[in-house]
């Protein structure tokens, strides 16, 4: 009952006060990840959370379902297609190259990696999240190009991850036994083929029948936002009954849904990303509460090195690759690729797959993934506002450059760029 207390009042006093913390150095998964610490397990006590116990898990799977999807909803995709070159780029390039890079060196440091560990780690650590670099989005000094190309590429990173973690995962030893290659191999092409699916079918389907639906009047305004969190489950589940990917069909959902009803996606989306908005402050304070304390001892030099190439070096160079022929200016350049901050994708790439597994790799996979997201909370929060506005100064003196040629409007996690 102390920790359910703890918690709402964490909740409570944060709402109360969002807008003072909201271009701080002191972003929401900082504060939250501080507080768990302060009441969990290394901290007063106050809460107690195991998490091998199930509604743990499941907290983390309705999470991801809802961030893949409503992530992938808020993209317009015709838009991206048109005039947001950038973050096509980093996505098509910049990612599988982040995920290779993060590989090769996670190979070559001591941990004893087999390449499927190696890249498995690679993968959990390659999405990146838009919440730990707010005061970046929603710096108006900073071009709306840049912003929109962190939030773009932030938003689907994540549900792009999903096959190569899942898959991969499923290669691990101690996972799936008794299956040789060919079962991997069927059951991985099952998982990548029937997820999207079932994704695209039901996103498409359920966006065209809300849009009808509400053109016409027959639908309560009240009940789009749960309408729009059946139409995430419901490509869950049913990818999940016939053998495909969940998450993979909640993202691909996700996308064909806000490409359905794309006029009215900001609306629509209201629901979800306030609901989505506490189940992310929520998971940010278990890491704190339990995570970061269980992995803490298991910390050593090499995890510390590899964590920091991570948020560097494995980030910054497969961007600067993938901007390559954009014209961007290399402040540009490694502005773009700083700001990667690694968070609540990871965390529930953790709890759902690496905590599962169960062998002594795996947990060194979980521990190095904690400590990741541990600096980069902690990295980004700081850097956030300051070298947003620092940017926008070197913006403003190049004048006319690519990095301030106009594009469409696309929403963001907090409504729309240009608005903020």
């Amino acid at each position: 009952m102390a920790g359910i207390i703890a918690v709402s009042l964490a909740v409570l006093c944060y709402s109360l006060v969002s807008e003072r913390f909201k271009d701080s150095m002191l972003t929401p998964p900082m504060i939250f990840a501080f507080f768990g610490m302060v009441i969990g397990a290394g901290g007063f006590g106050l809460l107690h959370v195991d998490l091998s116990n199930h509604g743990i898990h499941l907290l983390a799977e309705i999470t991801l379902i809802l961030v893949l999807f409503s992530d992938a909803a808020r993209i317009d995709l015709r838009l991206l297609l048109k005039d947001h070159n950038l973050p096509l780029r980093m996505l098509i390039i910049g990612l599988p190259l982040t995920i290779a890079l993060g590989t090769a060196i996670a190979m070559m440091m001591p941990f004893g990696f087999t390449w499927v560990e190696a890249a498995l780690l690679a993968s959990v650590l390659a999405p990146t999240d838009a919440a730990l670099g707010q005061s970046v989005i929603s710096n108006s000094r900073v071009p709306v190009r840049i912003r929109q190309t962190l939030n773009a590429e932030s938003g689907l990173n994540d549900g792009l991850a999903v096959p190569f973690v899942f898959c991969l995962a499923m290669m691990m030893p101690g996972h799936g036994e008794g299956t040789n290659g060919l079962d991997h191999a069927g059951f991985a092409a099952k998982q990548i083929l029937l997820g999207p699916l079932v994704g695209i079918i039901v996103g498409w389907l359920s966006g065209r029948l809300m849009e009808t639906s509400a053109e016409k009047g027959w639908m309560v305004e009240a009940f789009e936002g749960p309408a729009v969190l059946a139409a995430a489950g419901l490509a869950y589940g049913l990818a999940t009954a016939i053998g495909g990917n969940g998450f993979i069909a909640a993202f691909s959902a996700g996308l064909l849904f806000g490409f359905a009803v794309m006029r009215r996606c900001k609306f629509i989306l209201e629901f979800a990303e306030s609901e989505g908005q506490l189940l992310t402050l929520l998971s940010f304070l278990v890491f704190g509460a339990v995570m970061l304390p269980m992995h803490i001892d298991q910390i050593t030099w090499p995890m510390f090195f590899y964590a920091l190439l991570s948020l560097t070096i494995i980030r910054m160079v497969p961007i600067a690759l993938s901007l390559l022929g954009t014209g961007v200016s290399l402040p540009t350049t490694l502005f773009l690729g700083w700001f990667g901050p690694r968070g609540l994708a990871s965390i529930l790439f953790g709890l759902i797959v690496l905590d599962e597994i169960g062998t002594p790799q795996a947990s060194t996979i979980l521990t190095i993934t904690v400590l990741t997201v541990s600096l980069s909370i902690l990295a980004h929060g700081l850097t956030a506002a300051p070298l947003a506005q620092r940017f926008g100064d070197i913006a403003d003196e190049q004048g006319e450059c690519p990095e301030n040629e106009p594009v469409s409007e696309m929403a963001t996690r907090g409504g729309f760029v240009d608005r903020i």
